[in-house]
């Protein structure tokens, strides 16, 4: 049996890739270890699918900190605006939300899968469920089709390798495709978990005194040696049972295992600041306000509304102020000690949850290798790459998933050409 190309792998970049092909005239066999197609689809954006972001190309790029400028060229030729046009024509409306996030009107994610389903079925794509592929085959540097567990041997001029990176395993993204890459003389740049909590030894995380508390709009940072941040992202935060959560977290949380790298360090240093619109001073001169409006109110009322009652009463311990003092015999040194905390309360990590606890999976075959408008390798005929095994990462929010749509509509069209030329 022989294809003009095999693309491995059926979550998002496969799926676009296996449309792209077929859209382009080339026989297709679409191959998964699955019983499900487009499983992480299903579940992304917590199950309506986010499916791109309409941001501008060029922020877009801003929120792929893993190579997004890889993609300058991919873009140029595919891009968001036409990856919400594509699902447009599969009869999908999309509706933005905040920060440019596109969803289905129907916030199903379902929807969107059962679209591109139904496209495979129209442009005649042959599909394998059940069938994990043993091998990729390679002869004189050429892809010439795949073997699979059960023995059977298919053959095809090109062949797409889309089988995403080592998180969220249970869609099916276990590291399969890095060995094929390997063979085929691609480098596999170091691995780690992007986009994932965040663990802590801190006394007050052991003693899950803040457990389950969201702190919202708040400014996060990681700091280097030097006390200088690294990166900030200001979004919500949550506090966990094994130290930290939520969108800004998930953010920072790369770049906590790059500075643990980077410096040889066995802990790194984070900082929050809970009133990102004010500076400390401002913030100091309300309190005084305040105290002077009422003077007989106790600090811990004084200061309500200006930080959530559990975090308020936290950094008041942590200042050594009784919540229940009158305001008036709190000394200033204490309130601008309290200021300061509500600016940047630093505190110590060491580490992120596992790979496999992560939404993204930082590294994977190295972008050097490959042609950046096709997506083909510079070392192997035939081989293209897409999706989340390239080491291109983003930020959560329709990055991720935006990179896949792009590679993948670039690897299955250029697999595509490049079969019919060897036919």
């Amino acid at each position: 049996m022989e294809f003009d190309c095999i693309v491995i792998g059926g979550g998002p970049s496969g799926l676009m890739a296996a449309i792209s092909a077929g859209e382009s005239g080339a026989s297709v066999l679409l191959i998964d270890k699955g019983d499900k197609l487009g499983r992480k689809l299903a579940i992304s954006g917590g199950g309506r699918c986010n499916v791109t972001n309409r941001l501008p190309v060029e922020e877009i790029i801003k929120h792929i900190p893993g190579n997004g400028r890889f993609l300058y060229s991919a873009f140029s030729i595919f891009n968001n605006e036409d990856i919400i046009l594509f699902f447009e024509k599969l009869g999908i409306a999309l509706k933005e939300e905040d920060h440019g996030r596109m969803f289905p009107v129907s916030d199903k994610a379902q929807s969107v899968v059962d679209a591109l389903l139904t496209r495979l079925e129209q442009l005649k794509v042959k599909i394998y469920k059940n069938s994990p592929v043993n091998e990729v085959l390679y002869e004189d540097f050429k892809a010439t089709g795949v073997l699979l567990k059960d023995g059977q041997k298919i053959l095809a001029k090109s062949i797409v390798i889309a089988v995403g990176g080592k998180s969220v395993p249970h869609t099916g993204s276990t590291g399969d495709g890095y060995a094929w890459a390997k063979k085929a003389g691609h480098t596999i740049t170091e691995l780690y978990p992007t986009e994932v909590p965040v663990t802590s030894n801190e006394p007050f995380i052991k003693s899950k005194i803040l457990q389950g508390l969201s702190l919202r709009d708040i400014n996060l940072s990681v700091l280097n040696p030097k006390g200088k941040p690294v990166i900030s992202h200001r979004m919500d935060m949550i506090f966990t049972h094994f130290g930290i959560s939520g969108p800004a977290v998930l953010r920072c949380s790369q770049f906590v295992v790059k500075a643990m790298k980077k410096w040889n360090l066995t802990e790194v240093t984070m900082s929050l600041d809970a009133s990102p619109d004010q500076t400390e001073e401002g913030l100091f001169q309300e309190i005084i306000e305040l105290v002077k409006s009422e003077p007989k109110k106790s600090i811990k009322n004084t200061l309500k509304g200006l930080l959530l009652e559990r975090y308020l009463l936290f950094l008041l311990e942590k200042c050594d102020i009784d919540p229940n003092a009158q305001a008036t015999t709190v000394g200033n040194e204490k309130i601008r000690l309290f200021c300061k905390l509500c600016k940047s309360f630093t505190f110590l990590v060491n580490g992120t949850l596992p790979i496999e606890k992560a939404f993204v999976t930082g590294g994977g075959v190295s972008v050097k290798e490959i042609e950046p408008q096709t997506m083909a390798s510079k070392l192997t005929a035939g081989l293209y790459f897409c999706g989340e095994i390239l080491d291109i990462h983003g930020y959560t929010g329709g990055y991720n998933i935006t990179s896949a749509f792009v590679t993948g509509r670039l690897a299955g069209k250029n697999a595509a050409i490049h079969a019919k030329k060897r036919a």
